[in-house]
């Protein structure tokens, strides 16, 4: 796999994508298919994991799975928002869901889409450059 596993003991700096996925095949897959289009990503299979990427200073786009067991998506956000850690971030949901999940309410300021899976890669592709577009345009303006 290309794509980077969050270790405890490392810093980040480089990656300006992290998946959030309980899923090893999804993180697998959706890395590779990121990586053969030269965008850098790091993954997290759990809440604790993308908190901790956050404090060591990961900025970037956040694809954020909502069904995960012990955390889910929406938790660990407002666990990000608690912690301070949105700033120089955008999030966008994963989810197997047909329609946008009810805990979204509240969270539009924070999360800027809502991608259901499966999705059609070019249209995944298409919407993660689309996000580091418009990350690169909140810097800009900052």
């Amino acid at each position: 796999m290309s794509g980077t596993e969050a270790g405890y003991g490392q810093r980040m700096i480089g990656p300006r994508v992290m998946l959030v996925d309980d899923e090893e095949c999804i993180r697998e897959t959706i890395s590779e298919l990121l990586d053969s289009e030269g965008i850098d990503i790091v993954t997290a299979a759990c809440a604790d994991e993308c908190l901790h990427l956050l404090r060591n200073g990961f900025k970037g786009v956040i694809l954020m799975d909502v069904m995960m067991p012990g955390t889910d998506g929406w938790s660990t956000i407002r666990e990000i928002e608690k912690a301070g850690l949105l700033q120089g971030n955008i999030i966008s949901m994963l989810t197997a869901l047909d329609v946008p999940d009810e805990r979204m309410e509240g969270l539009q300021e924070v999360v800027i889409d809502y991608i259901t899976k499966p999705f059609e890669p070019s249209g995944f592709i298409e919407n993660v450059r689309k996000y580091l577009a418009l990350l690169d345009q909140l810097k800009s303006e900052n």
